[in-house]
């Protein structure tokens, strides 16, 4: 086998990036937009409009936090997390699918919230899924490459939805009818990219089901706990992912509600967050290509440091040629740091808890990012300047980057 050449499991494994992502790209670029005509058709104001998209978004990754843990231990039974997979993929595809039925703000976020649940819920179980279709030698190529190639194929899909959101009176249609095929397109497309991993994925690594299944998914989950934090280097990289990829979630999920509490014109944003899922893919590429000859942990703190340096230039954006510059940096750095995390952890993990301990990886990660969404929310809402909410996000990196270099320091 070529090195570079993935295997068919591998492959498919990978495809579930391409499907997953079309989600979450639409949910960074149409959808805030979407929700902003909603929510200002029924009278709410602009700044009010960005904390109610922070507060929700704050909202589905706590409900995360506190499941992801208890679904990732029960998953780790024999046979268990190819079915929870499918459900949480399946509830969300559903959930987009539907986006277009509430008419009001309110009823929009509370199905907003619940399909991101299941979207997120699905990635601790597709993640942990990693140990089960290739080796740790192959890990960093094969995580790479699935955001590389989630990105680039989510393009596809957000294209076809962004000529009928743009054109839709030329194509002679409604805007609603232009909505409602982007939303069906995305959850079709969700689905038949999660359908070839789930026919050919089989749990290599796994723990024995036990009598009375649910408190003794209790009783691993409090001795998994209790073990990371003797795992010393487990522990310190969870706190470092904590605050560093917050940052992270918080700028990919709020970019486009803060570019549009700005004012900036709708249109630019979305081709500029076209441009970020463009730049993206052969800038994760390199990453993939780069983790072979330098060290992870290398690549990981060059990835912090820039995100560090976006946040603050997001200080002070007020154009528009400043969003579509925030936007090819961020595609510089998003794949690579959040594949090389993955990767990182998966090796450092006990393969055969690998559900489990996803679980708490994702409170770390998409489940604690209602922080920094939460922040950037609260304060725009008491100072009304979009811009100060950006600010505390910069100081996350900061506190991430810290803890990341105790955690380089402790040898294997």
């Amino acid at each position: 086998m070529k090195e570079n050449k993935l295997t068919s499991l591998e492959f498919k494994w990978v495809l579930y990036d391409v499907g997953n992502s079309a989600f979450i790209l639409l949910v960074t670029t149409i959808i805030p937009i979407y929700f902003n005509s909603i929510s200002k058709a029924q009278g709410i104001a602009e700044s009010d409009y960005l904390s109610y998209w922070s507060y929700a978004a704050s909202i589905s990754t706590l409900i995360v936090a506190l499941a992801g843990p208890i679904l990732g231990t029960f998953a780790d039974y024999k046979g268990q997390k190819k079915k929870i997979f499918l459900a949480s993929a399946l509830c969300g595809a559903i959930g987009l699918a539907c986006f277009w039925i509430p008419n009001s703000w309110l009823g929009f976020l509370a199905l907003y919230v619940a399909a991101k649940v299941a979207y997120s819920l699905s990635l601790i179980f597709y993640d942990a899924m990693i140990n089960d279709v290739t080796t740790d030698e192959r890990m960093d190529m094969v995580s790479t490459k699935g955001y590389a190639w989630g990105y680039i194929g989510s393009v596809i899909p957000f294209i076809i939805s962004l000529v009928f959101i743009l054109f839709y009176d030329k194509i002679g249609m409604t805007m609603t009818t232009a909505m409602i095929i982007a939303f069906l397109l995305n959850a079709v497309w969700w689905i038949a990219f999660t359908l070839p991993l789930v026919s050919s994925y089989k749990q290599k690594y796994f723990v024995e089901r036990q009598p009375h299944a649910v408190r003794q998914t209790f009783a691993r989950l409090a001795q998994t706990l209790g073990e990371a934090k003797q795992r010393k280097k487990v522990f310190l990289f969870l706190l470092a992912f904590f605050f560093f990829i917050d940052g992270v979630y918080t700028i990919i999920d709020m970019a486009t509600a803060y570019g549009t509490s700005l004012g900036l014109d709708t249109t630019g944003l979305l081709l500029a967050l076209l441009v970020t899922q463009i730049v993206a893919f052969p800038a994760s590429l390199i990453f993939a290509t780069l983790s072979k000859t330098k060290n992870s942990e290398s690549l990981i703190k060059v990835c912090i440091i820039a995100y560090f340096l976006i946040a603050l230039y997001a200080v002070q954006l007020d154009k528009q040629w400043e969003f579509w510059l925030l936007a090819v940096a961020v595609g510089c750095f998003q794949g690579g740091i959040q594949a090389l995390s993955r990767s990182y952890y998966a090796k450092i993990i006990p393969e055969e808890s690998s559900g489990e301990y996803f679980g708490i990886f994702d409170i770390c990660g998409k489940g604690a990012s209602f922080l920094g969404t939460f922040l950037m929310g609260f304060i725009t809402q008491i100072t009304g300047h979009q811009n100060l909410g950006v600010a505390a996000i910069s100081v996350m990196f900061l506190i991430g980057y810290f803890f990341f270099h105790k955690t380089c320091q402790i040898k294997d």
